[in-house]
């Protein structure tokens, strides 16, 4: 427990609070790291029926074109060219490729080819709304994207949103669960996102999230957002769960954190997040980094990102090094834990990329002890996206 006097608020952090959450500090909010049952009880939960997460912490934004809204303003897809455009020179993803209601997970680069940020990007699917883009960013990167993003993008303006509520519903029974309270949403398919109604208040909703459930991440503006959430909690399978679980379901599930498993130091390459750099941006490689970033693809690198399954019970924790059977260090852990759903320890890291194949044997050091494990394929989980 801290003291919260000195954190910053989200429209939730009362509710929180009431319903029995341990507060901590994180990314400078005052967030819930557990509630009452515990953090492997709220893990269960999020695998077995539904969990709610604030995670209005992140960083929700819009980028709008400064002429939306005069009479000569570009309409449709000429709009949406001009803002994808704008936003493109920044990232490795296409988003110029996206379709009305569609949204795309890219990575902000630095010139070096290193990643700033992780992020969804979203088309809006309202022809209203052609010409903007909604972004969500990582609470430990939002001010200095929102720098970046704002000054990069002439013709544009950013206009925040955190000040709104972001919470995720995620679990195999959230999809039939939300029928009773957002019926609108229940045919959604992973990464579309739209305008609905939740509680008969009008917000902003995606099918995604961090957990490898299925689920829904949902802007709900601050006025709303207690009575809101206290409405899906009265269901007795809806619970509130805690950044630690959060955390817990995000390794199993093979999801980087920014700042650990990925960083300015490492490009998508390295990180094993070669997908994320679309197929079309590719030939022209018109984007931060991009000749060092298709060179990797093509020659590989030096390190790279792999999943690990521990042969015992310990499991290793971020910093922890990886070696050979022989004794030589060869790579280092980046996050690590238990795998509650999976039953075994789990962990992420980088290895030099002669030991990346899966089934390779190698040691992790647990308080200066080897202990067995395997690189293994992620997720470790089976991930449960919904897509149609």
């Amino acid at each position: 427990m801290v003291s919260t006097t000195h954190l910053k608020s989200t429209p939730l952090t009362n509710l929180n609070q009431s319903q029995g959450g341990k507060m901590v500090d994180f990314a400078g909010y005052a967030m819930p790291i557990q509630f009452e049952s515990g953090i492997i009880p709220e893990h269960h939960h999020v695998r077995e029926k539904c969990g709610l997460f604030d995670v209005s912490h992140m960083g929700p934004a819009f980028l709008k074109l400064d002429e939306m809204g005069q009479e000569s303003a570009l309409t449709g897809d000429a709009a949406h060219a001009k803002i994808s455009g704008i936003f493109e020179q920044l990232v490795c993803g296409d988003i110029s490729g996206l379709s009305p209601g569609e949204m795309r997970y890219t990575l902000l680069l630095n010139e070096e080819g290193g990643i700033l940020d992780d992020l969804m990007v979203t088309r809006p699917s309202d022809p209203a709304e052609q010409g903007m883009l909604y972004i969500v960013v990582n609470a430990g990167c939002k001010e200095a994207d929102f720098t970046l993003i704002a000054e990069a993008c002439q013709g544009a303006t950013l206009e925040r949103a955190d000040d709104n509520a972001l919470v995720a519903l995620q679990g195999p029974q959230t999809r039939k669960l939300m029928a009773k309270y957002a019926p609108d949403i229940t045919d959604m398919v992973f990464m579309t996102a739209k305008r609905a109604q939740v509680c008969g208040v009008d917000c902003l909703v995606s099918c995604s999230g961090y957990t490898g459930e299925d689920g829904y991440e949902i802007l709900i503006p601050a006025e709303h957002a207690e009575s809101v959430a206290k409405q899906l909690l009265e269901d007795k399978d809806i619970a509130p769960i805690g950044l630690g679980a959060r955390d817990s379901l995000r390794l199993e599930a093979g999801l980087c954190l920014y700042g650990h498993d990925m960083d300015s130091s490492k490009t998508p390459i390295e990180a094993s997040l070669t997908w994320a750099v679309s197929k079309v941006r590719r030939d022209e490689a018109d984007f931060p980094g991009g000749e060092k970033i298709i060179s990797q693809i093509e020659n590989g690198t030096e390190m790279k990102r792999i999943g690990l399954n521990l042969l015992d019970k310990a499991p290793a924790r971020e910093g922890s090094e990886i070696a050979t059977k022989d004794g030589q260090i060869v790579g280092i852990i980046t996050s690590g834990g238990h795998g509650h759903t999976a039953g075994k320890p789990v962990a992420m890291g980088y290895v030099n990329r002669a030991y990346t194949q899966i089934g390779t044997e190698l040691d992790v050091l647990v308080r200066n002890k080897p202990r067995a494990a395997v690189v293994a394929r992620m997720p470790f989980v089976k991930q449960n996206y919904f897509r149609g």
